[in-house]
């Protein structure tokens, strides 16, 4: 499936570029303060997160953002983030980012599984497959 390998960002690169990745109830992490925060919130309200790691110049990254949008606000129960490698590099290597769009699912800030890759059948499949894992609220 479609993925994209890292390459250096330029000097001066405008930074609005992932404002069209962001949408629905896709919240854009800007900051590791960001990203704890919502991890914070996460943890507190028992929702699983999906973390999409991407980047503005990534072709896959862009055919997949519409797509995760719409499973954002399909699925409320689950907390979509979306982190553009070249904003916050230093944060995606830690993560052992090597190809974008990468996703990686979380449940009480602890990773549970991962796809590598715009493989829209197979987000889709672990994201049901998760949401069959909660527990019914009733």
């Amino acid at each position: 499936m479609g993925q994209c390998f890292p390459k250096n960002a330029k000097d001066g690169e405008d930074s609005d570029h992932h404002v069209e990745f962001a949408g629905g109830n896709v919240h854009l992490i800007t900051s590791i303060e960001s990203w704890d925060q919502k991890l914070s919130e996460a943890i507190k309200d028992s929702k699983i997160v999906i973390a999409n790691f991407s980047a503005a110049w990534c072709g896959p990254c862009r055919m997949i953002a519409p797509l995760y949008t719409e499973l954002s606000e399909k699925h409320p129960s689950i907390m979509f983030l979306l982190i553009d490698v070249d904003e916050l590099t230093e944060f995606s290597t830690s993560w052992d980012i090597k190809a974008t769009p990468t996703f990686f699912f979380l449940r009480n800030g602890q990773q549970i599984d991962k796809l590598v890759g715009a493989n829209k059948p197979e987000l889709q499949k672990k994201i049901a497959a998760i949401l069959e894992s909660i527990p019914s609220q009733s």
